[in-house]
């Protein structure tokens, strides 16, 4: 496995003493080369779990192993390794971007911060950044910019190729396409595919949005106020859920047919 999350909560406050409990007992494994999908509302859950697998939370309870390895258990300097490998774009591309920095100063700060691992010249930093803006279909005249020069899906493509500046194994990706237009959404999805085919990276997707997780994921769970309540396969879990919620969910989804449309005339639909 790539990651375990063994039975994972967190209490914001005292335990017992009307502290919040925003994860209870969550466990769930994602496979080394596959792309697993966090699924539920605003609320759920799904950020507190991404904080504490970046270490930005403690936890109440529980264990996260990544690559057999328990993130909570590391010193500083073994943390920083690890976040090399195990990297997150960021679900809002107008916030996540420094805007008094260019995007080749965005992308090569990964690089600067991780110098030990990446001993690199200047000149091939900036090699390195050319690259990755390539990667991800910008060029080299985007180098000098800034971000408010970007569309929303250029700045994603941007905080893509950030997290891919110190060969990560392992992406989380927050909500990325979800400040997105439509037809962007599918650039971007298109895109991380590609990637994970080429580098053999490892994704732990999270959204609100269903049809997204379909697209891209293998496996995905469902999660509500704070525990998993159903996970499995992407297609069983779309064909055959088990649990009202995951139900209620599906049900909820925009039917992709126009015939089906609630505001499609009647009539119009027969003839």
């Amino acid at each position: 496995m790539s990651l375990e999350i063994c039975n994972v909560s967190k209490v914001f406050g005292k335990v017992g003493s009307g502290g919040f409990t925003a994860l209870d007992s969550v466990s769930l494994s994602v496979r080394k080369g596959a792309s697993f999908g966090l699924v539920g509302e605003s609320g759920s859950g799904k950020t507190t779990l991404t904080r504490c697998i970046l270490r930005l939370e403690a936890l109440t309870s529980g264990r996260i192993l990544f690559d057999g390895q328990d993130i909570h258990a590391l010193d500083q300097r073994a943390l920083r390794h690890l976040r090399a490998r195990l990297q997150i774009v960021f679900q809002d591309p107008y916030a996540s971007l420094d805007p008094r920095m260019t995007i080749h100063d965005i992308v090569a700060e990964p690089l600067e911060i991780h110098r030990d691992l990446f001993p690199l010249t200047a000149r091939q930093r900036s090699e390195r950044v050319l690259e990755l803006l390539e990667s991800v279909g910008l060029t080299a005249g985007h180098l000098f910019r800034y971000p408010h020069e970007f569309s929303g899906g250029q700045r994603q493509r941007v905080g893509i190729a950030r997290a891919l500046a110190v060969n990560p194994e392992f992406l989380i990706l927050d909500e990325p396409t979800s400040a997105l237009d439509v037809s962007v959404q599918a650039d971007v999805l298109n895109l991380l595919q590609s990637l994970q085919d080429r580098l053999g990276l490892t994704y732990f997707f999270i959204s609100h949005d269903l049809g997204v997780i379909r697209y891209i994921c293998d496996e995905v769970a469902v999660i509500y106020r704070g525990r998993i309540i159903e996970q499995g396969p992407v297609d069983r879990i779309f064909e055959q859920p088990e649990s009202y919620y995951t139900q209620g969910l599906l049900a909820a989804m925009p039917d992709p047919d126009p015939d089906r449309s609630p505001f499609r005339d009647p009539e119009e639909t027969r003839s």
